[in-house]
């Protein structure tokens, strides 16, 4: 994993240089700051403020390596500060010049505490090996395996059967327009110009997407003898629930025209297809993980098994199981907001509970168990802060 893992927060950026030095100064005089790069989490100083706007810090040495770099901290809020840097005066001490900064919008909503061991524990983990990228439409090797043994497989089922990637480069019009709804393209009689209008709700409307094209289209399918044709999306449905139409199933036929059961049974394999899609590329682990602190909506892992630090680091979420002491397992999703690994090798990671979880009323009950221990643990707080402040 290059870098600290974070996901989008809502940010505000700060309206000048001026601004971000301030809050350096008053906000982080007693309060660690940490550098982004790498997966261990390091501490930086800010060692002197110079009167050209530059800072000097001190922190890793290996800092030299990256030309900018990230500082983040906690005041009362969320802050992140980007950093170019100029000169390594010596090993570990730089000179640099702020670019920018930003702050979260809001703070954590959720009193968090820590949890004594054998309270509770993290399992049954189910990740995706691999992350499609729903941008640059990255798709791993052993995926694109998958979709070529099915293609190879199912080579008999039309004239022509070819199954491809939705790239982020497609120009075909009616392949983007698949790629941006989910939809399926199906023409009965590629002769007939009232073939190419949509039958159903979920169904392209070619003749709409050609507009005045249209004669041409049907004109040019005739001259190459195509009879009929229908592309279905292939759709993968991530951990969190978001949908991805990053493939396609395209079946012509030059000999006879098909009807409406053939894209039915296509569609169908395209369910299996992604099935088989998914468990190639889902990992289940069923080990036991300990958890560092926890709130109402999220909490901070410590993972030390091998194979998921492997995925987790290039997960943005996962879901898995939380399992308090005698209460059956809870099912929630993870959502990665931070990762990094302590001197131990072990992966610390921060996730929120958000999406929906396998089981319903999940969260409800996940919030009665922990409801008690919140209270608990504020009555503790309490009790020592009045103990200290007797003293």
């Amino acid at each position: 994993m290059n870098g600290l893992v974070s996901s989008n927060r809502g940010f505000t950026d700060f309206d000048s240089i001026d601004e971000i030095l301030a809050v350096l100064r008053e906000s982080f005089r007693n309060r660690k700051l940490h550098i982004r790069y790498g997966t261990e989490k390091r501490e930086v100083s800010v060692s002197s403020y110079n009167d050209d706007g530059t800072i000097l810090i001190t922190t890793d040495p290996e800092c030299k390596k990256y030309g900018e770099c990230v500082l983040y901290g906690l005041s009362d809020k969320y802050i992140e500060v980007d950093l170019r840097l100029l000169e390594e005066i010596y090993a570990g001490y730089f000179k640099c010049e702020i670019v920018g900064a930003r702050k979260a919008t809001k703070g954590r909503r959720d009193l968090r505490f820590l949890l004594q061991p054998g309270i509770a524990v993290a399992t049954n983990f189910k990740l995706s090996k691999h992350t499609i990228e729903l941008s640059k439409f990255n798709i791993p090797t052993g995926i694109k395996v998958v979709l070529d043994q099915f293609q190879s497989a199912n080579s008999n089922f039309s004239d022509h059967f070819k199954v491809d990637i939705l790239g982020s480069d497609v120009k075909d019009e009616i392949l983007k327009a698949i790629k941006n709804t989910g939809k399926t393209l199906f023409v009965a009689d590629c002769s007939d110009i009232n073939s190419y209008k949509a039958i159903a709700d979920d169904f392209l409307d070619p003749s709409s997407i050609y507009g005045s094209e249209i004669d041409k289209v049907v004109r040019k399918s005739v001259e190459r003898g195509l009879k009929s044709i229908a592309i279905v999306p292939v759709i993968y449905t991530m951990e969190n629930g978001r949908s991805v139409p990053f493939a396609y199933i395209r079946v012509v036929s030059k000999t006879k025209p098909f009807g409406l059961d053939k894209v039915l049974e296509l569609k169908e394999m395209s369910f299996k297809l992604v099935e088989r899609i998914r468990d190639a590329n889902t990992l289940l682990a069923s080990v036991h993980q300990e958890f560092v602190d926890i709130s109402k909506g999220g909490a901070k892992l410590k993972i030390t098994d091998s194979e998921l630090k492997k995925y987790i680091e290039k997960s943005g979420g996962f879901i898995f199981d939380i399992v308090f002491k005698l209460q059956a397992p809870i099912t929630v999703y993870g959502e990665v907001k931070n990762a990094f690994k302590n001197s131990e090798d072990e992966l610390i990671v921060g996730v929120y509970f958000g999406g929906n979880s396998s089981r319903k009323g999940e969260m409800e009950r996940f919030y009665d168990v922990l409801k008690p221990m919140e209270l608990e643990y504020k009555e503790n707080l309490i009790r020592s802060i009045k103990s200290r402040q007797r003293r």
